[in-house]
């Protein structure tokens, strides 16, 4: 995958197609900053933007590890995000509260891959964008909407003079959307992507795997929704042939479709993204808890 150019913005491909721990970054040359929307996609890249052409700020889509992974590289430039998801980012314990991650075990697995993989460095401050708004930043217009769901202060942005949209983690792909952090909402993914979907673009840059879309995505959005509820008959069927417990459902890996490793990575993500369509699917009457159990209505 080529990088490209599209007026001021520069799409940077990120390494093995932006798939985690990976993604896909952006480089603006605004009339007062040089900025980069979430540094991952490569050192080597990153390095060589740093020293050749310079970086003065750093902008956030969400506070995600696969999305701070090199920010390393820039100490000095002001870090820009949304103010609701700035708090991981102060403290390794917040961040890995955020992720719901409460076994000992695999806490102390999760806290050893953020600091030594993806450089985990705690921020003492940091600028909040302003929300759903058009602002000047570093010299770059631009419109910040918020998109939460993913995280709960996830931004897209909107550039205007180039139209280009930047989506994010609302990706595209095939595995589908990710909701699966403890303050993640399945309902506020399904309204992002709408949102996204209704704005009008030339070009659309997300943040993994195919990345760059100079045509619209079309029916790539009711796809990439449609998962959302693939998964919930999946669900739904499982507990309609027998009466089961979260951890039940989770074993049969009805959202990743196998097992994954590593275990300590993938497991708990299963069981998070089960519980959340266990609780939708709970407060819209269609299944009932029983004990531990969960059946059909």
């Amino acid at each position: 995958m080529k990088d490209r150019q599209f007026g001021r913005l520069r799409f940077i491909s990120g390494e093995n197609h932006g798939k985690y721990p990976f993604n896909h970054s952006v480089y603006i040359q605004g009339r007062d900053a040089r900025i980069v929307i979430d540094p991952a996609c490569s050192l080597e890249k990153l390095t060589r933007l740093r020293d050749e052409e310079g970086v003065d700020m750093i902008w956030l889509s969400h506070w995600h590890e696969d999305h701070f992974h090199y920010m390393y590289l820039f100490n000095g430039a002001e870090v820009w995000i949304s103010e609701t998801d700035f708090p991981p980012l102060t403290d390794i314990e917040i961040f890995l509260d955020w992720y719901g991650v409460n076994d000992a075990k695999i806490r102390a697995y999760w806290e050893k891959i953020i600091r030594e993989e993806f450089n985990y460095q705690p921020l003492k401050s940091a600028k909040f964008f302003p929300i759903n708004d058009e602002v000047n930043i570093g010299g770059m217009r631009v419109r910040t909407i918020a998109t939460p769901g993913h995280t709960p202060g996830h931004l897209s942005f909107f550039f205007p003079e180039e139209e280009v949209l930047f989506i994010g983690d609302y990706d595209l792909t095939p595995f589908g959307p990710w909701y699966g952090d403890a303050a993640s909402s399945i309902e506020e993914t399904i309204e992002s992507i709408r949102r996204l979907r209704a704005i009008t673009a030339k070009t659309w840059i997300a943040c993994h795997e195919k990345g760059l879309f100079e045509e619209n995505p079309g029916k790539l959005w009711d796809d990439y929704e449609n998962i959302i509820y693939q998964r919930e008959e999946k669900i739904l069927n499982f507990v309609t042939k027998k009466p089961s417990t979260l951890e039940d459902i989770s074993a049969a890996w009805l959202i990743y479709g196998k097992p994954r490793k590593p275990l300590e990575f993938f497991e708990p993500n299963e069981r998070v993204l089960v519980k959340k369509h266990l609780e939708r699917l709970q407060k819209n009457g269609i299944i009932i808890q029983e004990g531990d159990k969960y059946r059909r209505a």
